[in-house]
């Protein structure tokens, strides 16, 4: 019988299936599939995953349920992150989708979603010797990890994610220019162990894993008119595209960012205080390039037990 695995991938924003086939000894992606789920909408900084958003769980779990048996997969792996992660009301949130799906989730610390990201980008963007900061940026945590193709040497998990930001800082849309000062005093204030490990390595190249930067790939791309396959693992995008794009989008509203080729529906709220993120990212280090790996924490997972 064809060996098969599933991960599912409960993200802040986002939940993820990933279904692979061993094939020779490898594992080979056989079936993607997400669903917005916001499952941190409104209760993220409050700590608590709210009822509609256990709903919206629970609904994209069944499905994924549904999915994974139709596949006839030997296993399923399946891991919370940042919002359940830090919700008082974990427990329940789990004990309701185990007892729905039989799926069990296993909630993954900062650390390990940081080191599986990596491995997630080593594999899409094939990494070798140079140095490189890999940024994730999630709904509720951020993972910033520098790294070459054969070490790790600095990573870690701030709680600071997209969705986090866009509760507590934009109360405006467009967002205002004081908004984004505040941002980035908040930036400042967490994020100077950030600042010490990129003056220590020196990474050349900011490297993008999925998520935002995926989607600012594909705004770059259709106003460059640039094809990519549907299964690429590395995406195109400039420094140069970013910071005209970035220019864009905080000076446009929700209808009008919505409006713009390559946006999409369940990116187009966070991404304005996301970009903030990168934007300072860029600002307090120089880096010669952007890459974009479509890969992430999923592919990291298959990864380690392939």
């Amino acid at each position: 019988m064809t060996e098969r695995i599933a991960i599912v991938d409960l993200g802040t924003n986002t939940f993820h299936l990933l279904v692979a086939e061993k094939k020779e000894g490898e594992y080979v992606i056989i079936h993607r599939d997400r669903q917005a789920v916001k499952i941190g909408k409104g209760g993220i900084n409050r700590d608590r995953i709210t009822e509609d958003a256990i709903d919206r769980a629970l609904d994209a779990m069944r499905l994924f349920k549904n999915t994974i048996a139709s596949f006839q997969v030997s296993s399923v792996i399946a891991f919370g992150t940042s919002a359940l992660r830090n919700a008082v009301n974990q427990r329940e949130v789990l004990s309701k989708i185990k007892s729905e799906t039989g799926i069990e989730v296993r909630i993954i610390t900062g650390e390990e979603e940081a080191e599986y990201i990596y491995y997630g980008v080593r594999w899409a963007l094939k990494l070798e010797n140079e140095n490189l900061l890999i940024l994730d940026i999630g709904g509720g945590s951020v993972e910033f990890i520098i790294a070459n193709g054969t070490e790790v040497f600095w990573k870690a998990s701030f709680e600071i994610g997209a969705q986090r930001l866009l509760e507590k800082f934009q109360q405006h849309d467009p967002i205002t220019q004081e908004e984004i000062r505040a941002l980035d005093r908040y930036f400042e204030e967490q994020l100077p162990a950030l600042r010490k490990a990129l003056n220590r390595y020196r990474p050349q190249t900011l490297a993008g894993s999925s998520g935002t930067f995926d989607t600012l790939s594909d705004m770059y791309c259709a106003k460059e008119k640039i094809i990519t396959a549907a299964n690429a693992s590395e995406t195109p995008l400039t420094i140069e595209a970013f910071h005209t794009i970035y220019a864009e989008l905080i000076a446009k509203n929700r209808e009008e960012r919505l409006a713009m080729p390559g946006m999409i529906e369940m990116r187009v709220d966070m991404i304005v205080v996301a970009c903030c993120l990168i934007r300072y990212v860029l600002r307090i280090h120089t880096f010669s390039s952007i890459r974009v790996s479509s890969y992430s924490l999923k592919e990291g997972v298959l990864a380690s037990v392939g």
